[in-house]
């Protein structure tokens, strides 16, 4: 048995939901200690309340919005400024907490004070998360407008943390790496439970996941589009014509999902290789001046999956147009090419001392794990 500490950004729901699948496939055998913030630290705290794995609230970085749902980068700044003070005081509070339990390997999903704290203390940490596809993939194929936002954003990312073990990238759909690019692997999305275990189906409706700052013209095409729309992130409200909306709970929205003809969508990774996983085409939205979505948007393209309008830009034509070529794409998904699961196991367990590998890997489902052989693992 080892003993793993894990920290991811708390921004959004993609982190947490990334962490918790390959929670799942550690906590069997290895003691597992999450540290989080904000939205991941309220889904992870309720996902392993009295289930052995502790969950330590700890400072993280937030993005800030405009009314008008535009990521905003001076209220960003503004909202760093408290972390950036206090950043120094953390990475040492990690570090005492590391030496105190002295883990093994220390795993990060795009958070910066742990694997600092690790490198501190002589701790092997690697990374695994989707962002550190804008450092490693070659995006020359794409427009220059978004080859310069990948190169800027690319800098954001490299300062995060250095001196990694290995990065994994996991991402629905991947570009070529970059010439000279070494250390890094691609693998697919990673699939909760809840979505491997989910019987998927073509029905008729459409779930919408959005942010609560989508705008309200989104809405009023979904409402128009000639079907019935799911619409979850926006929390319970009063139905529209059209428009029926629910409360985010991942069982109901994983089933929600594997019953629907489609997903619509802010462009975010996690959420994207989930529907193609199950079967669904995609109409991506990325939201205003998020150029990390707009990618992902591209990618999604790319794939032949499905297609994107900005948020903002979201009318019922788009949608409709969507809806008549779902045959299409369709076609073009491949959902095992999307799982990453084992992947991911994979890469944590050629990490972990010699005596804590195990034997054999699980491929975790919702109501149980069904062991595979190591050979087919790695």
């Amino acid at each position: 048995m080892a003993r793993i500490f894990y920290s991811l950004s708390g921004e959004g729901r993609g982190h947490a939901t990334r962490v918790r699948t390959v929670v799942e496939m550690l906590r069997p055998e290895h003691e597992v200690t999450v540290f989080a913030s904000g939205d991941a630290l309220e889904i992870l705290s309720r996902a392993y309340r009295d289930a052995g794995v502790e969950v330590v609230a700890i400072p993280g970085l937030r993005f800030g919005y405009s009314r008008w749902g535009r990521l905003a980068l001076a209220r960003t700044a503004l909202q760093f400024l408290p972390f950036l003070r206090d950043f120094e005081s953390l990475v040492g509070s990690l570090a005492s907490r590391i030496r105190s339990d002295r883990p093994d390997l220390v795993i990060t999903d795009f958070e910066p004070a742990l694997p600092r704290a690790a490198r501190r203390c002589g701790v092997p940490f690697i990374s695994l998360n989707h962002q550190h596809f804008l450092l490693a993939e070659d995006f020359g194929e794409f427009p220059l407008r978004l080859r310069a936002a990948t190169a800027l954003m690319g800098l954001v990312v490299s300062g995060y943390y250095r001196g990694q073990r290995e990065t994994v990238v996991s991402s629905f759909h991947h570009l070529p790496l970059r010439r000279g690019v070494k250390g890094v692997r691609q693998i697919g999305t990673l699939l909760r439970p809840e979505v491997l275990n989910a019987s998927a189906r073509t029905g008729e409706h459409l779930v919408a996941y959005l942010r609560r700052s989508a705008p309200d013209s989104a809405l009023a095409a979904l409402n128009e589009c000639g079907r019935d729309v799911h619409v979850y992130g926006l929390g319970e409200r009063p139905a529209g014509r059209r428009l029926v909306f629910r409360a985010v709970d991942e069982p109901t929205f994983v089933a929600d999902l594997a019953g629907a003809a489609a997903l619509v969508a802010t462009a975010g990774n996690q959420v994207v290789g989930e529907a193609i996983h199950l079967g669904k085409p995609v109409l991506a939205m990325p939201e205003i001046g998020n150029a990390e979505q707009e990618i992902n948007a591209h990618l999604l393209a790319l794939s032949g999956c499905g297609t994107w309008v900005r948020l903002d830009r979201l009318r019922s034509e788009h949608l409709r147009g969507f809806l008549g070529s779902l045959d299409h794409y369709r076609r073009r998904v491949n959902a095992t090419a999307v799982d990453g699961n084992l992947a991911a196991f994979a890469a944590v367990v050629r990490n972990l001392p010699a005596r804590a590998r195990p034997r054999r890997s699980p491929l975790v489902r919702a109501r149980g794990r069904a062991p595979l052989s190591a050979a087919a693992s790695f």
